[in-house]
């Protein structure tokens, strides 16, 4: 099979059962976005050492392809249990950020990224999950669509901001 199709040579593509939309559609805009945050994401598993810390990533990064998954099918309707993103997504990442956290010293002010290059990158893949969250919000805004999507992606966001402090504390900063 090649990987080419030439389907989406005229800026439309497909969503999952078929129908054709334009690549900027505010559904492709939340996938892609997403996409982008999968392979951040990747970059730190790479990067850091601990092998939990790695599987917590890959399933982070799996739970990230399934709500991509639920934002490409062409409407959720009333059929709650075909979602992908669960409660349990959510409280996954609750429970780690809670381990992690417990670790660190209380937060009295902002924190500038940038006092290491893994923290750095954790911050960043922060960043990509806002503008993630922010497309999701505003395709929620026109669409019907799974509404644990954005929690898990606020949740997300916060995980990756307590991991960018808890590799920055491994790292002695």
């Amino acid at each position: 099979m090649k990987i080419y199709t030439r389907t989406g040579d005229n800026g439309e593509t497909s969503l999952r059962g078929g129908q054709r939309v334009p690549k900027d559609h505010p559904r492709i805009e939340a996938c892609g976005t997403i996409d982008e945050l999968v392979s951040w994401i990747g970059l730190l598993k790479y990067l850091l050492a601990s092998h939990s810390m790695k599987d917590n990533l890959l399933t982070i990064q799996k739970r990230l392809m399934l709500c991509a998954g639920d934002l490409a099918r062409e409407g959720i309707g009333d059929n709650i249990g075909e979602m992908q993103t669960t409660d349990e997504d959510i409280l996954l990442l609750e429970n780690q950020i809670d381990k992690m956290d417990k670790k660190l010293p209380p937060l009295h002010g902002f924190v500038i990224p940038g006092d290491n290059l893994n923290a750095s990158y954790c911050n960043i893949a922060r960043c990509v999950c806002r503008r993630a969250e922010r497309t999701v919000v505003y395709l929620m805004s026109v669409e019907k669509i799974n509404p644990l999507i954005p929690k898990f992606l606020n949740r997300l966001s916060d995980y990756l901001f307590v991991l960018s402090r808890y590799v920055s504390l491994v790292a002695g900063r």
